[in-house]
C-alpha cells in the first residue's frame, strides 16, 4: 500500500473514531459469511458499529487521543466495536458481544477500552457486567432518596398512628358508644 493510501485510511480513522470514546476490540476471523452479516446486521439495529481496522493505521490514528490506550490491544487482526449513539455505552456494547459469542464459536475478544481504562479479553465479560450509565445513576439516585425516604417515614409514622387514633374515637362517638380513659 502506498504512503498516500495509508496517509488517506489514517486521515479516515481519525474522522471516523474522534468522537469515539470507549469500545470493544474483537476478531471475527473464522466467522461464516451469513452470521457475520447477521451478527452485523443486528448489531447495526442496536445502534452498535463494527469496523475492521488496520492496527498500524489506527494506531497512528489513535495516539494522542480518546482511543489512544487501545494502541496495546491492536495486535493481530482486529475489528472495533462502538456505540453509534451516547445514549450506549461500552457496557452495552460489551453485553451484546458476550451474547453473540455465545452463539458464534469464532469470536474473539481482544479487549475494551473505556474512559482510558484497557480491559484484557478475559475482563469483557466482566465489563458487560457493570452497570450502564443510566443503571449507575438510577443507584445514585437512590442512595441520595433512600435518606429522605427514611426521614419521610420517621416523620408521618406518628402523625398516621394518630390520625387512626382520632378516626376510632370518631368512629365510637358516631355509634353512640363511651370513650374510656386509656392508661
Amino acid at each position: 500500500m502506498s504512503k498516500p493510501i495509508k496517509d488517506m485510511m489514517t486521515e479516515m480513522y481519525r474522522k471516523q473514531f474522534a468522537d469515539v470514546t470507549e469500545a470493544v476490540l474483537i476478531d471475527v476471523r473464522g466467522i461464516e459469511a451469513n452470521d457475520n452479516n447477521t451478527f452485523r446486521s443486528d448489531l447495526a439495529r442496536k445502534q452498535i458499529k463494527v469496523t475492521v481496522v488496520k492496527n498500524l493505521l489506527a494506531r497512528k490514528a489513535f495516539e494522542g487521543g480518546s482511543l489512544d490506550a487501545a494502541c496495546d490491544l491492536l495486535e493481530g487482526p482486529c475489528a472495533m466495536a462502538y456505540s453509534l449513539t451516547d445514549e450506549l455505552s461500552v457496557v452495552n456494547v460489551a453485553r451484546e458481544l458476550v451474547d453473540w459469542a455465545k452463539k458464534l464459536e469464532n469470536l474473539e475478544f481482544k479487549g475494551a477500552v473505556m474512559d482510558g481504562q484497557v480491559f484484557q479479553p478475559d475482563q469483557v465479560t466482566a465489563l458487560s457486567k457493570y452497570p450502564t450509565r443510566e443503571e449507575a445513576h438510577a443507584q445514585v439516585v437512590q442512595i441520595v432518596l433512600t435518606p429522605a425516604q427514611k426521614l419521610a417515614g420517621a416523620i408521618t409514622g406518628p402523625a398516621s398512628k394518630l390520625a387512626s387514633i382520632i378516626k376510632t374515637i370518631e368512629e365510637k362517638l358516631e355509634k353512640g358508644e363511651e370513650i374510656s380513659k386509656v392508661a
